[in-house]
């Protein structure tokens, strides 16, 4: 798949360095965030339901009784919505302490306590030798130096997040399990394929969002599968 052209740099800059404002002013109480059609709680210093991971949401199929992990859940969005699609167990995964606590918080509010559990974990690293039917990721797109942890949730510095990520995902999914994975026209779209190409898996662009009329920004969702010998 061909990269689309890059939304002027700038704009992005400056659109994204709102939204981490937006984030840490957040009341301590938190507030809650409408995504399709659901309520979802966040507190300070999470990243908050959006755009980006729709097409994720709305595309991906699990089989009743898969188990699933989410990493770089946030606020537990597509955990959340993994639950509903029927899933035995998720594990929701995320290094930013706000996002577990916002993510534990959403797990309960749905009412899915006995089936979520979320860690605070820097990629897979509390997950041990656990393996899952089903992978998502929603991780930062952009190759960005980040500052502090909410800058993380949209840069990624050096790419390393993702690079670690297509490294050490095999040996976290069963035997022809399948990833789920968020990304845009404003990241690093050619990596993330070379990336995903060189762990052995197969590319599939499964879902795009339609930009509105004063809307740059494309968010993907790709099916990343192991590719059959030849």
């Amino acid at each position: 798949m061909e990269s689309a052209q890059p939304v002027s740099e700038s704009k992005v800059d400056r659109w994204q360095r709102s939204r981490q404002k937006a984030f840490k002013a957040v009341p301590d109480e938190g507030r809650t965030i409408t995504y399709l059609g659901k309520k979802f709680h966040v507190y300070p210093e999470t990243f908050w339901p959006f755009l980006d991971s729709q097409p994720l949401v709305r595309n991906f199929r699990i089989v009743p009784g898969e188990s699933v992990l989410d990493v770089g859940t946030g606020s537990g969005v597509i955990a959340v919505f993994a639950c509903y699609g029927q899933a035995g167990r998720v594990l929701a995964l995320d290094i930013n302490p706000a996002a577990v606590r916002s993510a534990s918080r959403n797990a309960h509010e749905h009412g899915f306590d006995g089936i979520m559990e979320v860690r605070r974990s820097d990629l897979f690293e509390a997950v041990g030798d656990e393996q899952f039917d089903v992978i998502t990721a929603n991780l930062p797109f952009r190759n960005k130096t980040a500052p502090d942890v909410v800058a993380r949730s949209q840069w990624d510095t050096d790419f390393q997040t993702n690079t670690r990520f297509f490294r050490e995902v095999g040996k976290h999914l069963k035997p022809g399990g399948r990833i789920y994975f968020s990304h845009s026209n404003f990241g690093a779209v050619d990596v993330v394929e070379r990336l995903a190409a060189e762990a052995g898996f197969s590319v599939e662009l499964l879902a795009s969002s339609v930009p509105g009329e004063a809307e740059e920004r494309q968010f993907y969702a790709f099916l990343f599968q192991r590719a059959s010998p030849a």
